[in-house]
């Protein structure tokens, strides 16, 4: 299933490209454009960490990153993680969109590309897990659809040394379908 979830992807001037070393640069430019946001996130991309956090990204046997291209170039990263083949879940994570991207339907373009190729190749359940203090993703994932399962209280230690409560937010292919059809 890995070989045929992990693939390129395109909408128009849309693209999902595999992350490799060949993006590191232009990801660098993009990610430091918005050095306040990365206190939310679970690890840094913001200059002083860039490297080390990119390296350990497409180093990661369990994640599966791309690079995310729009007219202007790259604009972003986003992934697969967290496969569970047996049970036909994923996650969709470790995105960030640079700020000249956001507001303008891109990230809803580029999540509904992601869901309609996840739930084509045999996935029943894509799983978003965002932080509580990040209300911007939380309402882009709700506006898919998606369901607030609850809290993971304290699931996890950030970058900052923040412990992070997560929201489990979720979609199964059935209610994708239906919205669609409706």
């Amino acid at each position: 299933m890995r070989d045929a979830l992990y693939v390129e992807l395109a909408d128009g001037d849309l693209r999902l490209v595999k992350l490799v070393e060949a993006h590191r640069e232009p990801l660098r430019a993009a990610c430091a454009a918005d050095a306040d946001i990365w206190p939310i996130y679970s690890s840094s991309f913001d200059p002083d960490h860039f490297d080390a956090s990119f390296t350990s990204l497409i180093g990661h046997d369990s994640r599966m990153p791309y690079a995310i291209f729009g007219d202007d170039g790259l604009v972003g990263m986003t992934a697969w993680l967290r496969p569970d083949w047996s049970a036909q879940t994923i996650e969709i994570g470790n995105s960030f969109i640079h700020p000249a991207a956001r507001g303008t339907g891109f990230n809803g373009r580029l999540k509904k590309l992601m869901i309609d190729h996840a739930f084509a190749v045999g996935i029943r359940r894509i799983e978003f897990r965002i932080d509580e203090r990040n209300q911007r993703s939380q309402a882009a994932v709700a506006k898919l659809g998606c369901t607030k399962e609850g809290v993971l209280r304290s699931e996890r230690v950030t970058w900052t040394g923040h412990v992070r409560d997560t929201g489990l937010w979720s979609l199964l292919a059935r209610e994708w379908h239906e919205q669609a059809t409706s």
